[in-house]
């Protein structure tokens, strides 16, 4: 079972060209399951244990630990192991196939009002070339919709100017998918005045092509954004305290209630499924009416006659 893990991962890394973060995820998870079984049955666990009754007493473990979510991405990662060793020949059919998903309730993300975003950035920030670099990531998170992962990730070489317009490349998406994002002006702005001071976080073993840097001149890492954007709601007294995740689907929802259609957005936002944009781009049904009745022909409601007055025909 080990040596089929390994070669599982060489697998997804060459062959699927999944990122760092999920490689790391489907071993932690198909560990785990492995590390069930052998304390369950105080032995060494066997491929002929991927099958259901072994699953199922593992993911039942699990049950009330962990949210559906997680079991379900838990289960996912089994899927994919079970259905690799069967094309491998290691096995004869993934029995893991036929046990279902647990149901998820529908929890949407918190977008934030566009008054709080606004507050968020143009707060006072702290002092020097940390906080031009706070500022510049905010705005980047929030205009061009950056996974979180993404937006540290970004290189110089990223960063495309045409026709005085600021374009940013996202190399290191889902899947290790590519797109090109649009920047607005306050983010250009904002991302200028940071790489003008830049050179002061710097040292010799700093990366030379990373946009963002932390405070010892190493690339920032993914934990420092999040604390800042949490941090940031709290300071400014946003509606709602959320993380860089949360600034994504701020990103969409203001996009989709000015009138941007789906299609875009999934482009901008790197979704492979239309369904997962949807999701992400829930409106109030006060704003969903108004849309409507502004783009429908026979949408508008009828105007009250004036008392005393009959419309004629």
């Amino acid at each position: 079972m080990r040596q089929a893990i390994e070669s599982f991962m060489v697998y997804l890394e060459t062959e699927r060209r999944l990122s760092l973060n999920t490689q790391v995820a489907y071993r932690r998870d198909v560990e785990a399951f492995v590390d069930s079984v052998e304390a369950r049955r105080a032995r060494p666990a066997k491929l002929s244990d991927l099958g259901v009754r072994e699953v199922r007493a593992h993911l039942a473990e699990l049950h009330g630990k962990l949210a559906a979510s997680s079991i379900g991405r838990k289960l996912s990662a089994l899927r994919s192991f079970g259905e690799f060793c069967r094309r491998e020949g290691l096995i004869e059919e993934n029995a893991v196939a036929l046990i279902r998903r647990p149901k998820l309730g529908q929890r949407l993300p918190v977008a934030l009002p566009v008054e709080d975003i606004g507050q968020m950035i143009d707060a006072p920030q702290r002092e020097g070339a940390v906080g031009l670099r706070d500022r510049a990531l905010l705005e980047v998170l929030y205009g061009a919709g950056l996974r979180v992962s993404e937006a540290v990730g970004l290189d110089l070489d990223d960063l495309r100017c045409e026709d005085q317009r600021l374009t940013v490349r996202v190399r290191s998406g889902k899947g290790g998918k590519q797109r090109v994002v649009p920047l607005g002006r306050k983010a250009a702005e904002a991302l200028a005045a940071w790489l003008a001071a830049r050179d002061q976080l710097m040292n010799a073993r700093s990366p030379a092509q990373a946009v963002f840097l932390g405070t010892r001149g190493k690339r920032l890492a993914s934990r420092v954004a999040r604390e800042l954007v949490y941090r940031r709601c709290e300071a400014t007294g946003a509606r709602a305290v959320v993380g860089p995740h949360g600034l994504r689907h701020s990103f969409a929802s203001h996009l989709l209630q000015s009138g941007c259609d789906l299609r875009t957005i999934q482009s901008m936002l790197g979704h492979a499924s239309l369904s997962t944009t949807q999701r992400y781009t829930h409106l109030d049904m006060g704003r969903l009416f108004e849309l409507y009745e502004q783009a429908h022909p026979r949408a508008s409601l009828p105007r009250r006659a004036e008392p005393g007055r009959r419309d004629h025909e």
